[in-house]
């Protein structure tokens, strides 16, 4: 693995059904496609895939991206003993979630900014705002953080 990938974040997005879920993933699509983060497989961390394990172990910061207040994507993380760098609940950001809609792309442009930013402010280590809570407490409101990028 070439250093430039090795220091590039790993996102790992829900995917479920409402429209929060939706904006979740499409949020992860887009950090992986403007290279501000390599998308891994959260469902394949969950179901024990070991190469997905291994990818989600390798030491690479880690971006988790949940839609709603389950944190399923974190609790994901968790169970092999990892906690995201950053934490972003959509929930908390004002993103409602609906069953059998889409998601709001203007929400979903202005969030991707936001969360951009913020990943831009964590590499080089001028994080804006008030401190975000740290990882092992429940996040509040958007993020949360156990390391730097």
């Amino acid at each position: 693995m070439s250093a430039e990938r090795s220091s590039t974040p790993l996102v790992y997005s829900c995917s479920g059904a409402s429209s929060a879920a939706q904006m979740a993933n499409h949020l992860a699509l887009q950090l992986d496609r403007t290279g501000s983060a390599e998308m891994s497989c959260i469902a394949g961390v969950g179901g024990d895939v070991s190469s997905l394990v291994r990818t989600a172990k390798s030491g690479r910061p880690i971006i988790a991206l949940d839609g709603c207040p389950l944190h399923c994507v974190a609790h994901i993380l968790g169970r092999h003993g990892l906690a995201p760098t950053r934490h972003y609940d959509l929930s908390c950001m004002g993103v409602k979630k609906r069953a059998h809609e889409d998601f709001d792309r203007a929400e979903a442009v202005h969030l991707l900014d936001e969360i951009e930013e913020d990943l831009r402010a964590l590499r080089t280590g001028d994080s804006p705002g008030t401190e975000p809570p740290r990882a092992n407490s429940t996040p509040v409101c958007g993020l949360a953080e156990s390391g730097e990028i």
